[in-house]
């Protein structure tokens, strides 16, 4: 089982930039896929982006897309979320997940949510218009 922490969340105008970090623990970091989704007040989760475990392939939302980036530091355990231009629409609980057990390797989709065995608790990201 993977242990993840993530941190970062704030409250922010619009037009403003947050960068959200998630650390990894329990098993390899540099072994698996990593996700953030996101989940605003009365909605369902959905999902923001997803990055590969050598960090080259990366798949966004189109809702995001252009305004925020993932990336990995493997020798540091860490997941990060850059995000930009954040409108708000953007407010949510930002939470990591983490897919240890290689779903997507097996075809599972990158943006769903059933293909990461392990999720953080989440960090409260507000932007004020």
């Amino acid at each position: 089982q993977v242990q993840l922490v993530e941190s970062g969340g704030g409250l922010v105008q619009a037009g403003g930039s947050l960068r959200l970090s998630c650390v990894a623990s329990g098993r390899t970091f540099a072994n698996y896929h990593m996700g953030w989704f996101r989940q605003a007040p009365g909605k369902e989760r959905e999902f923001v982006a997803a990055i590969s475990w050598n960090g080259i392939l990366t798949t966004y939302a189109d809702s995001v897309k252009g305004r925020f980036t993932t990336s990995r530091d493997n020798a540091k355990n860490t997941l990060y979320l850059q995000m930009n231009s954040l409108k708000p629409e953007d407010t949510a609980v930002y939470s990591c997940a983490a897919d240890s057990y290689g779903a997507a390797s097996y075809g599972a989709y990158w943006n769903s949510p059933t293909t990461y065995d392990s999720w953080g608790q989440g960090t409260h990201v507000t932007v004020s218009s």
